[in-house]
């Protein structure tokens, strides 16, 4: 089948976003890869198909497939693309709206200046809900977050664990650009202490109001940015004493902003989001 599609980037982080309500999509988990393959398919981080609304009270739902093919709970930068996606094609005329995916509603919101807020709901903090195994461990407390230890490569790292819709490990590094993203990501993303793998994110604290981070994201790598991750990071900085909201987030791609008020209030993340070409390929069966 011929496909249409849009090729989009929220911060550097990519995007194949699909129209699935005038396209039947169907697709099996190596067609997935298959489309995000940097070199026999469009090339991305991510594959966004943008659905039919579930329910009354939600404009869209929205599904989410990493470059390895597998179907994930939530990315905050294509939640941006997947706006300025429906808004561009004339699929809604409104500014907010209230969007389904596997993790639950999201509301993002089209700002004044072209930049998109998203309602990331709030951070989900207990263990085994992100879901994290943490029987026979001992965690130890910095201000208000409980750190956990994991052991790879014959060390030991002190984690936070959050869910932002997906699983995160956020530890703080001394220099970003430094840090064995590479060669910790991977081992972090597949430590069974993490039973549906884990994002891994790698936080430099500038100063109160300002990170840089990496992300080893689960099935897709490192990224230029991570929505959810800058999230995590930004909520695990905050119980841990060392910032104050809001947070600009300095990634490989651009800048994104995180504002979040503590306790079971929702994180907001606003940022860019931009179209870069249409395109048409052919799937094969």
């Amino acid at each position: 089948m011929k496909l249409k599609f849009t090729k989009m980037h929220g911060a550097g982080n990519d995007f194949v976003v699909i129209d699935a309500i005038s396209q039947h999509i169907d697709f099996t988990a190596a067609q997935w890869q298959m489309l995000g393959d940097r070199r026999f398919g469009v090339g991305a981080d991510q594959m966004l198909v943008v659905e039919k609304s579930p329910a009354e009270g939600v404009d869209f739902r929205y599904r989410i497939y990493n470059a390895d093919g597998g179907e994930v709970e939530q990315c905050g930068n294509g939640a941006r693309a997947f706006v300025k996606f429906v808004t561009d094609k004339g699929l809604t005329s409104k500014r907010a709206i209230r969007v389904q995916t596997m993790s639950g509603i999201i509301e993002p919101r089209l700002e004044d200046d072209g930049r998109i807020t998203v309602d990331m709901g709030a951070p989900v903090l207990t263990p085994a809900a992100v879901p994290f195994d943490a029987s026979n461990l001992s965690s130890r407390m910095q201000g208000e977050d409980a750190l956990w230890p994991l052991d790879i490569r014959d060390k030991q790292i002190w984690i936070s664990v959050v869910s932002m819709g997906n699983p995160h490990a956020v530890q703080v590094v001394e220099e970003c650009e430094a840090a064995p993203v590479l060669i910790d990501g991977p081992l972090i993303e597949h430590h069974p202490r993490f039973p549906k793998r884990v994002n891994a994110g790698f936080m430099q604290i500038v100063d109160r109001h300002h990170i840089k981070l990496r992300v080893f994201e689960r099935g897709a790598g490192e990224t230029l940015a991570c929505g959810t991750g800058a999230c995590a990071a930004v909520v695990a900085g905050i119980r841990r004493g060392l910032l104050d909201t809001p947070v600009k987030v300095q990634t490989h791609g651009g800048e994104l902003s995180i504002a979040w008020a503590g306790d079971q209030h929702p994180v907001m993340m606003t940022g860019p989001a931009v179209s870069v070409f249409e395109g048409e390929i052919e799937i094969a069966a």
